[in-house]
């Protein structure tokens, strides 16, 4: 990894889960990585040792006293087979992030459309989209300028890239609506926010969640 990155932004990079990334390499939170430091971007957890419990020898002419046997509980019922409906519903209350015209839609399986783009004029106010906790900061992510990253949950990510200038560090804790950064064109070619969603890891269409 370089200087500047985290765990959340390579996970953030390589579409993973911040999750399954600590567990495959090891990394007990909070998540701290160093410069230098290789990571495995796929593989199994590693296996912890199973300690047992010593057997108690038993001496010879003795015979170990007789308990009853523990009363065997009823297996639970296997699940259904139905499939579940994936809903966009969540507890997590989402705003829009920015005032602006959205001129690039989210795509999926397109690269360069993981999110939505929203028109805007440098200085303009971009906020955070709901509560949640400043996990990235930086700009060590190419094609995203000057980037933040809210964690909301364990389970949902957002972004907000191409910056003019950061107002909040990582760490910082943000209520939904609060200022977080100066709209700008930082690793594009116009002035803009560039918005994304992320649940467990992998980018979802913004539109299904925004009001």
């Amino acid at each position: 990894m370089s200087r500047g990155e985290t765990l959340y932004s390579i996970a953030w990079r390589y579409g993973k889960d911040f999750k399954e990334l600590a567990s495959i390499n090891g990394i007990p939170s909070p998540y701290r990585i160093f410069p230098g430091q290789r990571l495995q971007l796929a593989g199994r957890a590693p296996v912890q040792a199973v300690t047992t419990a010593p057997v108690t020898p038993v001496k010879p002419g003795r015979v170990p006293s007789s308990r009853p046997a523990p009363a065997i509980k009823s297996l639970p019922k296997p699940a259904s087979k139905r499939s579940k409906t994936v809903s966009n519903k969540t507890d997590i209350n989402w705003r829009w992030p920015a005032k602006g015209r959205v001129i690039s839609r989210f795509q999926a399986n397109n690269p360069l459309r993981k999110g939505v783009d929203i028109a805007g004029k440098k200085g303009e106010s971009v906020q955070a989209a709901a509560d949640g906790t400043v996990i990235y900061a930086g700009s060590a992510l190419r094609g995203y300028g000057k980037l933040l990253i809210i964690k909301h949950s364990e389970e949902f990510l957002s972004a907000y890239a191409h910056n003019h200038k950061l107002l909040v560090g990582e760490g910082a804790k943000v209520k939904a609506g609060q200022r977080i950064a100066d709209l700008g064109s930082s690793g594009t070619d116009r002035d803009m926010l560039h918005f994304e969603i992320r649940r467990n890891g992998q980018p979802v269409d913004p539109m299904g969640y925004l009001p």
